[in-house]
């Protein structure tokens, strides 16, 4: 008996947000310009991101909750991708008052990581509670009632190179981030 495979055509993944049709074209919603700092006192803006696939996502360094779990996680997803020179991380701090470009400095060195494919970065506190909310979708600001100060998602977002959110995942579950890595694959051969 003879078996064919049949070509089937791998499902792209959904665009996140909102969109809108204008004339024959859909207009899907898409990252904010954004400003901010990494740990090497360099700007990073979206044209940082031109032509890259990233990941991104909030924490802050001196949190003892969900950030050391979603950090070792990320850690699994910059392994993943290190033969993969158009995927890159973003990880944005919540408290840019105690994370100085100095202390995520550190942090990036004794995570290991090398700043040209995973940007911690800092700034404006409302600039970055701003992005968090209206451009990823996600929860990050201060709360005092909480163990460290801050309330924040550990969502984990994948942003294709069009700067629009084509995933979102739980970092603080392993299952959730073996999905974002096959997801990041995925997306790399729908931008072929």
């Amino acid at each position: 008996m003879l078996v064919s495979a049949c070509g089937t055509k791998e499902q792209k993944l959904p665009i996140f947000g909102q969109r809108e049709v204008v004339g024959a074209d859909t207009v899907y919603h898409t990252i904010a310009p954004f400003s901010f700092v990494n740990q090497d006192s360099a700007l990073i803006t979206n044209a940082t991101f031109r032509d890259n696939i990233y990941v991104a996502d909030f924490f802050f360094t001196s949190c003892r909750t969900i950030c050391p779990i979603m950090k070792t996680q990320m850690l699994r997803v910059y392994q993943a991708t290190a033969e993969m020179p158009d995927v890159k991380i973003l990880s944005h701090t919540i408290d840019p008052e105690y994370d100085t470009v100095a202390l995520l400095h550190d942090f990036a060195e004794r995570l290991g990581v090398s700043s040209d494919r995973w940007h911690f970065v800092t700034g404006i506190k409302d600039s970055i509670y701003k992005i968090a909310q209206t451009s990823y979708f996600a929860t990050a600001m201060e709360d005092k009632s909480e163990p460290d100060g801050f309330i924040h998602s550990g969502a984990f977002l994948l942003i294709d190179k069009k700067q629009r959110i084509r995933g979102k995942y739980d970092g603080t579950k392993e299952e959730d981030v073996n999905r974002l890595i096959v997801d990041i694959k995925k997306l790399r051969r729908e931008d072929e």
